[in-house]
């Protein structure tokens, strides 16, 4: 295996160790967190593997150690879809927002980690 094969574990498009990094900083905002944080932070843990249940759908991981891009992808669609629900019906939807995010963020739609 050449220099060029190997490859750093990574969640979506973000190396681990800088999820990781977003973790160990959302977990030192202070609290109460809101919903927003919530989010934020549920899509993080579920991503790393360090969760169980998707924050969006509570859908269970299908990688060994995470959820696979697909996986990451349909959940920030899922994210999208009910942040547009709340917004329509007049709901809170800043858990969603915060989902939305972080997800994104994860898959590289944006490079703006919330």
């Amino acid at each position: 295996m050449t220099s060029d094969e190997t490859t750093t574990p990574a969640v979506g498009v973000r190396p681990l160790a800088e999820v990781f990094d977003a973790i160990e900083t959302a977990n030192r905002r202070p609290q109460p967190w809101t919903g927003f944080e919530h989010g934020v932070l549920g899509a993080y843990r579920w991503a790393a593997g360090a969760q169980v249940a998707a924050p969006v759908t509570a859908a269970a991981a299908l990688g060994a150690t995470g959820p696979c891009r697909a996986q990451l992808l349909a959940e920030c669609q899922a994210a999208a879809v009910r942040l547009r629900e709340a917004l329509a019906a007049g709901a809170d939807g800043v858990g969603a927002l915060g989902a939305y995010q972080a997800l994104a963020w994860l898959c590289g739609h944006h490079d703006d980690r919330p």
